[in-house]
């Protein structure tokens, strides 16, 4: 069966390729929403702490023998911990200044961080493989669902949601979000806003880590994997609304899809089609379309 010229099971296979992308793009977008929300700070450093992530992964297997299970809890755990050290070391000094110096201070950790691991590693990939669990695919009639994949667009899903959920319908979320527009009243109440700001750069690039570790079995473990990623998934933060924690979300999972299907119909603009849509969207509401107007 075709459409438009083009085999049906060509298009899924596109439109599945997509939506795994977009997984990826709504938790570093995600991530970076809850640091800009929450922190006012721009995190350039956020592609080195997905890379980071990864590389992680990979270490953990080739040096240690740890499962990718094990390191998709040990790694966001242990760039959690190298955020919480850049928050309370740098970053700290940086929240009631421009937001040039903080997108310039972690836009030199970033080439840090990468130039480390390209004089240890080099700049060629390493693979990492499927974890046997989800190896092979599933016959779902009209195609066969690599397990993977599905597990990533699962994975993404559950975490990206919970986040959303914990910071807009719980108290820990009502306190976060006080505590960015008037810290003095919520120390009245005796909650740490220091503690908890710096808590939620770790927990921002601990989705970073995440979402590196998930990336390794699909794509090759580099240190200048992130380089790419981070620049579409800023596109993707500008379109959804700067600190808009849901518009990250859909907005990552829709231009994946839109960038899915131009590869099919048009596979030249694949590479700028969601700055095209930035742009339109910039030109049209400035905000982002789920930012507010201020």
């Amino acid at each position: 069966m075709d459409i438009f010229g083009i085999p049906l099971q060509a298009m899924l296979g596109q439109l599945l390729l997509g939506l795994v992308n977009g997984s990826f793009y709504a938790i570093l977008s995600l991530g970076l929403a809850v640091i800009f929300g929450m922190l006012n700070v721009i995190n350039f450093a956020h592609g080195a702490l997905f890379m980071l992530g990864a590389m992680l992964a990979w270490m953990g297997l080739s040096y240690f023998g740890l499962s990718y299970w094990t390191m998709l809890v040990v790694a966001p755990f242990i760039v959690a911990i190298v955020g919480i050290v850049i928050e309370r070391s740098m970053l700290r000094w940086l929240y009631r200044l421009d937001h040039l110096y903080g997108l310039l201070l972690t836009f030199g950790l970033t080439l840090v961080v990468e130039g480390v691991f390209r004089s240890i590693y080099g700049s060629s990939g390493q693979p990492y493989d499927v974890p046997e669990l989800l190896a092979g695919a599933t016959n779902v009639g009209f195609m066969y669902l690599p397990n993977y994949r599905a597990w990533v667009v699962l994975a993404s899903l559950v975490v990206c949601f919970a986040t959303w959920f914990v910071i807009e319908k719980t108290r820990i979320g009502a306190y976060l979000r006080a505590g960015t527009e008037n810290p003095k009243i919520v120390e009245a109440f005796g909650v740490n806003v220091p503690l908890m700001i710096t808590l939620t750069y770790g927990f921002g690039v601990a989705l970073a880590a995440f979402a590196g570790v998930l990336a390794a079995p699909v794509i090759q473990v580099s240190p200048l994997m992130g380089q790419p990623m981070i620049i579409t998934v800023f596109a993707v933060v500008v379109i959804g609304g700067m600190g808009s924690i849901m518009g990250s979300i859909l907005t990552g999972l829709m231009l994946g899809i839109v960038e899915g299907l131009t590869r099919v119909f048009y596979p030249q603009a694949s590479a700028t089609v969601v700055f095209v849509i930035m742009a339109l969207v910039l030109l049209v509401r400035p905000a982002g379309l789920f930012g507010k107007e201020r």
